[in-house]
């Protein structure tokens, strides 16, 4: 299993960027996808979840109404778009697959929020 995240960078608030996760050496039209993030100090925590059809995405409730998740099952992608940025969303953002029972993740890519 491979995730490679990307889009991260330097963004000022009220401003979007948009996070890949390109994955590999598993099916993944078959599995939830995960967005987590983890900020300086502090555990890392679920952003959103996307079932293998691309249905029924769940969010953190500090991110609804903001971050949209969605997937690619054709370019085995996930993606999570991030509108209205706020200094506070500042973290690693990470791509995650639990696959027989184990937890796979990216090495994340980071987005920072600020003026």
């Amino acid at each position: 299993v491979q995730l490679v995240e990307s889009g991260g960078g330097l963004v000022q608030p009220g401003g979007s960027l948009r996070l890949s996760c390109a994955a590999s050496g598993f099916t993944f039209s078959s599995f939830n996808m995960k967005w987590y993030r983890q900020a300086p100090g502090k555990e890392r925590e679920l952003v959103a979840i996307i079932a293998p059809a691309g249905t029924s995405p769940t969010y953190a409730d500090s991110m609804k109404g903001r971050f949209t998740i969605s997937r690619d099952n054709t370019k085995n992608t996930v993606y999570l778009q991030m509108n209205s940025l706020k200094p506070e969303d500042t973290a690693g953002y990470y791509c995650n697959v639990r696959k027989g029972g184990l937890d796979y993740w990216g090495r994340g890519t980071q987005v920072t929020v600020s003026s």
